[in-house]
């Protein structure tokens, strides 16, 4: 009983952050009415109060490699406040089934097919009938430059909303009524939005408002403290901000709490990982655990990788999947966990006996239930068909990396100095790609966060998993296929302009 009791505990504290987070965040959704849609090949939903006169619309974007769960407490603070909001998915991004095209890199390119888009669903959103025939744009990170430029060409756009903004397209007149976001840490954003509002008012400072609202002059660059580019699309002074910019062009009036739904949202996701403890002591202990590498071994086999595979895969073309940078990331991963394994073998240390079973149950607890709890409230985790096949390319690729990673982690049982020195050999061979084909691979820097996070999450998850059922290729293959879905919906879709 004493060796059950910690489990029965940790079962009960999860559930019930589960069970609180999931009803603060459906809370803040009550007395709307969310709908899903799309405008030709665009996914969009619109939130709206259920009852109350027409409204100004506000079209909401988010950056690379987000979608629209990504910006909901910004459509659930604005509906709740009366508004219209709209949000879409980009082409590429999320349940878009249209993958991105053009060039990534000129303004001539993706941009103006972003905007392109941008302008067909501010025509939706201006038709719907709780819509008063007023509209602004909202837009985080890559879309602040795009509604940016987009408001600047469509005189309909009464506002500008942008968070954690970089563009060069702005003026001392354009766009209309900006106001311009950014987290305390984001340095560089801070500073370019200065220089967006001194373009304006050159003595003004952070804080400060000029211009004329009722001429379309007034421009503002506010702070929000102590968060950074993901934090600040959940703090309460980001939305306060943009609520209070738009009631002041518009001329409406707001009080009462921002739906402000990152701590839940924090709450849910600890609940889920909380509870994956408990949940890994029911596993079948079906496994054999393979001797603990060396020093001598560990350091080959974290070192040997990490060097080779950027060299490598330099001389090969890995264009092979029609989405961003997840092929090489593939092929990075593949010829990783193969050096790795590799290097093992050669050492004495195979993978032994698979516990298959401990693995796919591992996989469906990520991808159905911390996934599923993701797609809802944060990002949009469930594929679209086209996104089938680049997760099976991907994940032939993971399942190496992750294996070879199971073995030189141990499955959990190693020291965690040789956990953090073999995950951050493989961030730096990530780095070295990047710097040896920059104009290419920069994308990858985007998403190494993303890896990290995964590292810190579900690596803890594959420990458990992995002493619990004494088989490191349990973890391996769990998180394999976990990291492969992962990498298959982070990336935007994207085919070459024809």
């Amino acid at each position: 009983m004493l060796k059950i009791l910690p489990r029965l505990i940790a079962a009960l504290v999860g559930f019930s952050c589960l069970s609180a987070g999931v009803w603060q965040l459906e809370r803040e959704r009550a007395g709307l009415t969310i709908e899903q849609t799309r405008v030709g090949e665009t996914p969009v939903t619109v939130y709206r109060p259920a009852a109350g006169a027409a409204a100004p619309a506000v079209v909401i974007t988010h950056g690379f490699a987000g979608s629209r769960q990504l910006m909901e407490a910004y459509a659930l603070t604005l509906a709740r406040a009366g508004y219209v909001a709209v949000s879409l998915d980009f082409e590429g991004h999320g349940r878009n089934p249209t993958p991105m095209s053009g060039d990534v890199t000129s303004v001539d390119g993706t941009t103006q097919i972003l905007m392109r888009e941008i302008g067909r669903v501010t025509d939706f959103a201006l038709a719907l009938p709780a819509a008063d025939g007023r509209v602004a744009l909202l837009g985080h990170s890559m879309a602040s430059d795009i509604i940016v430029r987009q408001a600047i060409a469509d005189p309909r756009v009464a506002a500008t909303v942008t968070v954690s903004m970089f563009s060069e397209a702005v003026t001392a007149e354009a766009p209309r009524n900006l106001l311009m976001v950014a987290g305390e840490w984001e340095g560089f954003l801070r500073q370019d939005a200065l220089r967006n509002l001194r373009l304006a008012e050159p003595s003004a400072e952070e804080g400060a408002t000029v211009g004329d609202p009722a001429a379309g002059t007034a421009r503002r660059a506010a702070v929000a403290p102590a968060v950074e580019h993901v934090g600040v699309l959940y703090s309460a002074t980001a939305l306060s901000e943009a609520r209070a910019w738009l009631d002041t062009v518009f001329g409406r009036e707001s009080n009462g709490p921002v739906s402000a739904t990152g701590g839940a949202i924090a709450l849910v996701l600890f609940g889920i990982v909380v509870l994956a403890w408990p949940l890994s002591g029911a596993l079948p202990h079906g496994g054999t655990v393979p001797s603990a590498p060396s020093l001598k071994t560990f350091v080959a086999a974290v070192l040997i990788p990490a060097a080779a595979t950027p060299v490598l895969l330099s001389f090969v073309d890995t264009r092979f999947l029609s989405v961003l940078v997840a092929d090489y990331l593939a092929a990075h991963l593949l010829v990783y966990g193969v050096l790795t394994i590799g290097v093992l073998k050669w050492y004495g240390i195979d993978i032994g006996r698979v516990s298959w079973i401990a693995g796919l149950v591992l996989a469906g607890y990520g991808i159905f239930v911390f996934g599923g709890a993701l797609d809802r409230y944060v990002i949009s985790f469930w594929p679209i068909e086209p996104r089938f096949p680049i997760i099976a390319a991907v994940a032939v690729g993971a399942l190496a990396y992750m294996l070879g990673d199971s073995l030189v982690t141990e499955g959990g049982h190693a020291a965690l100095w040789r956990v953090i020195v073999a995950r951050a050999a493989f961030l730096a061979s990530l780095g070295a790609a990047v710097a040896l084909d920059f104009e290419r691979l920069f994308f990858l820097l985007m998403i190494i966060p993303v890896i990290v996070v995964f590292f810190t999450i579900f690596g803890l998850v594959g420990g458990w998993v992995g002493r619990s059922t004494g088989s490191p290729s349990a973890a391996g293959i769990g998180l394999g296929l976990l990291l492969a879905w992962a990498i298959g919906l982070s990336f935007p879709m994207f085919a070459a302009a024809s």
